[in-house]
């Protein structure tokens, strides 16, 4: 199915920007995408994009609903599905990047196949995999690992992308979640592969290329997760990636989704992410670090990122505010 722009970003009511970043990702990479958001009462956050209903929306030309947030567990809400039958009613697609799926839910797939309009599960790949092999594939890949989840590994990701194709680069961004397969029109949603085949399809994603070519594989989860750390380790071992590159969010209390589980060092992250990465390519280094310093002020988070750079020897920035080319340029020296 091939999903129709310009979008509309539908926020509900939500309180948290970590939850909505499915919207959040593709304004802000993808902006020429987007008519527009549609908030509900009571919607603190903002993905920075006009605020219309959905009538005015498909008055300005949207052609897709999409549900732009991500909560824990990734269901549909009952209380969502007055709205998405509001924007069929109204003529749009819909786009979903949630567990549950739209076409799961009668009243909503009944109205979709009788105004003929398309209910687009990213989430849910409908492509088959082969098990992984381990077998080395030409070409360079460049892989983004966490400290926890939503550390920034997508936006490191496309920030790498983004400036190498800026240096000449031969590069191309490979999706493996839902907001970046919204945002590149294309991938594989790793975290619903069946656990064997998450491997092989960590290969399908970064294929083989030309030597001098670089995939950048958007992370997922992290190995220091309890509940995420299987879909991580699959696509680690399937992207069999010459650089890493790991991300870390900065004054976060606990993991994402666990009480009271506090995030593990950078340096143990290195460790415990370059011997995984080792199993499938014995070269396997990590290039640089970034950090998502939003909670605190441009003076603290440049001492911190020259700390950490001190302390472990390796280029360390925010992506938003400081670029990535001391890392592009570290990878360039040592791979």
């Amino acid at each position: 199915m091939k999903i129709q722009a310009p979008y509309l970003l539908f926020l509900g009511d939500a309180t948290d920007n970590l939850s909505i970043k499915m919207a959040k990702g593709v304004a802000d990479w993808r902006p020429e995408l987007c008519t527009g958001q549609f908030r509900l009462d009571g919607c603190s956050v903002t993905a920075n994009q006009p605020d219309m209903s959905i009538a005015e929306a498909k008055q300005a030309g949207a052609k897709t609903f999409v549900l732009g947030f991500a909560n824990s567990g990734g269901t549909i809400d009952k209380k969502w599905i007055p709205f998405i039958v509001d924007a069929l009613n109204n003529g749009f697609d819909i786009v979903s990047g949630l567990h549950d799926k739209l076409s799961d839910i009668p009243q909503i797939k009944q109205l979709a196949e009788k105004l003929n309009l398309q209910l687009i599960d990213i989430r849910h790949p409908q492509q088959k995999f082969n098990t992984g092999t381990g077998e080395q594939r030409s070409g360079k890949r460049l892989i983004t690992v966490g400290t926890d989840c939503s550390v920034g590994k997508m936006y490191t990701s496309l920030s790498l992308e983004q400036a190498m194709k800026q240096r000449g680069l031969a590069v191309d961004f490979r999706a493996t979640g839902q907001c970046g397969i919204l945002i590149a029109g294309n991938g594989v949603a790793i975290d619903c592969v069946v656990a064997d085949f998450i491997a092989g399809a960590s290969e399908s994603v970064s294929p083989a290329n030309d030597p001098e070519h670089w995939d950048v594989v958007e992370g997922q989860g992290s190995l220091s997760h309890p509940a995420f750390a299987g879909v991580s380790l699959g696509l680690l071992h399937g992207a069999q990636a010459d650089a890493i590159v790991v991300c870390h969010a900065i004054n976060r209390e606990s993991m994402r989704g666990i009480k009271n589980r506090a995030l593990p060092s950078i340096a143990d992250t290195i460790t415990l992410n370059v011997a995984t990465a080792r199993v499938t390519n014995p070269q396997a280094q990590v290039v640089g670090i970034t950090l998502n310093t939003s909670s605190v002020s441009d003076g603290e988070a440049l001492d911190i990122c020259r700390t950490i750079e001190l302390e472990l020897g390796l280029p360390c920035v925010d992506p938003m505010r400081h670029g990535v080319d001391s890392i592009i340029d570290n990878l360039c020296s040592e791979i």
